[in-house]
């Protein structure tokens, strides 16, 4: 039954680990009250899997019951998500899409949200990033930009793939590493490293770490390059310094930051009066309404309605 989805209206996996331990009720209320979803929608499966990635359960809403499924293979293992942020980011984007009469094009998110797996997903999706690079600010300071180090200070020839330093040395690709994420993505990185760095002048500046017990003699200079990473970071930092990136950037400061001063600041609320992650929920939305509704009316005061970003003061 497991392995055809077709007859299912929805699948939802909950990334991580889950106790198999738990039963109908136990699994139930994580998807309530973990997930925010309704363990009784007709059709919708649920999956967990524990820490041992070869067996896992699922939980079904049949209309008069819950049937509580169990599988464990005999060779093999499923290739599980462990990331449980990446997962509810997903989800929640996922979930726009279905609920909305339209589809956001263009994806602002700040500096935390940058990998190349989030990348790779919003281009697979048909959305622009617009995520702030986790070295923009560094990039712009003098220390960096002389930093002989860095590969965005160094030459490359990309007909030949090969890195040239500044003592005139190539670095030419010696092997591909491949790293596995929690969330099962798979990312690749090729390894440069430097024909010869003996007698080098600018050694101390190019290789970094104090605690490596190698003698710096002996050492050679390494570069780990993720050439889809920098691709899709090139790309996502030209969007982010063009006027519709720095529109979009500026006004997720001012809603999305802007939005927690107002509720502290403008409308008191300082802490949560309920317990309980079901009543705090609850609390959580009507603050949310109250916030909403607060702010289409100062709009409609402005006469700002239809109105979604607030434009760019030019000095």
């Amino acid at each position: 039954m497991l392995n055809d989805g077709t007859g299912f209206k929805k699948i939802y996996l909950a990334t991580g680990y889950t106790d198999l331990r738990r039963g109908i009720d136990g699994l139930a209320a994580i998807i309530r009250f973990q997930f925010e979803l309704d363990p009784y929608d007709k059709n919708t499966l649920f999956l967990f899997c524990g820490r041992r990635c070869d067996r896992i359960k699922a939980l079904l809403w049949e209309g008069d019951g819950f049937l509580l499924m169990y599988k464990r293979l005999d060779n093999g293992a499923f290739n599980w998500p462990r990331s449980k942020v990446l997962g509810m980011e997903r989800l929640l984007l996922k979930e726009a899409e279905e609920h909305l009469k339209f589809k956001y094009k263009n994806i602002t998110a700040d500096a935390g949200y940058e990998s190349e797996e989030n990348y790779l997903f919003l281009e697979s999706n048909g959305q622009l990033s617009y995520i702030k690079p986790a070295n923009y600010e560094i990039s712009k300071t003098r220390k960096y930009k002389n930093d002989i180090g860095k590969i965005e200070n160094m030459e490359y020839d990309a007909a030949t793939d090969i890195y040239t330093c500044r003592n005139g040395k190539k670095l030419g690709a010696d092997h591909i590493r491949h790293s596995k994420s929690k969330a099962g993505y798979v990312s690749e990185k090729t390894i440069y490293k430097c024909e010869d760095c003996s007698g080098c002048p600018y050694k101390s500046e190019y290789i970094k770490g104090n605690n490596c017990k190698t003698p710096m003699e002996e050492r050679t200079k390494t570069l780990y390059v993720a050439k889809t990473f920098l691709k899709h970071r090139k790309a996502d930092l030209d969007r982010i310094l063009s006027e519709d990136g720095i529109l979009l950037r500026t006004n997720r400061s001012i809603q999305v930051e802007g939005s927690f001063g107002d509720l502290k600041q403008d409308m008191q609320f300082r802490r949560y009066l309920s317990r309980g992650s079901s009543n705090v929920l609850a609390e959580s939305i009507l603050l949310a309404m109250a916030r909403n509704i607060n702010k289409l009316h100062n709009k409609i005061q402005t006469g700002r309605t239809g109105t979604h970003l607030f434009p760019i003061k030019n000095t």
